[in-house]
């Protein structure tokens, strides 16, 4: 299987989204409605269902959909199941669809998770309301466009040996500390960039692309 889109709960996503064809849909609880309100048809649905409406609900019984309900006192966030039953079909890579907006405590344990080793077989891409986010581990190529904002983060420990080629501030075997700025606010110079780095995990955050894709 070649992607796994999961929908996550919370506000309604901002912008467009794009969905690679083809691709299984799993929604995280109350991420289901914004899967039905673009007329996908969601394979699992999986949480504690605590902001799901009943008409959502409703809708997935009727459709016949597997539902995996967990308790709402569990040791994991509705987004990080949803993530791990998608992670056992094998997929090449995980797309996540979700909001930039709600809650603060939300939006950080969700980029900490996507950057979390449980996931380092897999590419994980997300569109978080108008921003790309990309999980870099070894090697990434990114198309954008000239002009176009992009962010380097170190998650979970120093991220080293990193190199940028297409950006307007190249970084040149350099190593990003996390709580360090040194990767932010960096520019396309060019439509494509390629980021490497020899150790480590980072976040690429492209905070305003409207409407951008990521189905490739």
């Amino acid at each position: 299987m070649d992607t796994v889109v999961v929908f996550t709960a919370g506000p309604d996503p901002a912008g467009a989204v794009s969905v690679p064809a083809g691709a299984l849909i799993v929604a995280a609880d109350g991420g289901t409605e914004h899967a039905l309100r673009l007329g996908l048809a969601v394979d699992v649905a999986v949480g504690d269902f605590d902001s799901i409406t009943p008409v959502g609900l409703a809708a997935l019984e009727r459709a016949r959909v597997r539902i995996e309900r967990h308790p709402r006192a569990k040791d994991a966030t509705d987004l990080e199941l949803a993530l791990d039953l998608a992670l056992a079909l094998r997929p090449r890579r995980l797309l996540v669809i979700g909001s930039d907006g709600g809650r603060a405590d939300h939006a950080f344990g969700q980029l900490q998770l996507l950057a979390s080793d449980a996931y380092r077989e897999v590419e994980i891409d997300a569109q978080l309301g108008p921003a790309s986010i990309h999980v870099i581990r070894g090697e990434r190529s990114l198309t954008g466009a000239p002009g176009e904002l992009i962010s380097l983060f170190a998650l979970h420990g120093p991220a080293s040996g990193v190199v940028t080629e297409g950006l307007v501030y190249p970084l040149g075997g350099e190593t990003l500390a996390p709580g360090s700025s040194r990767g932010v606010s960096n520019v396309f110079a060019a439509a494509a960039a390629q980021i490497t780095l020899e150790h480590g995990v980072l976040l690429a955050v492209r905070p305003g692309v409207e409407g951008a894709t990521l189905e490739t």
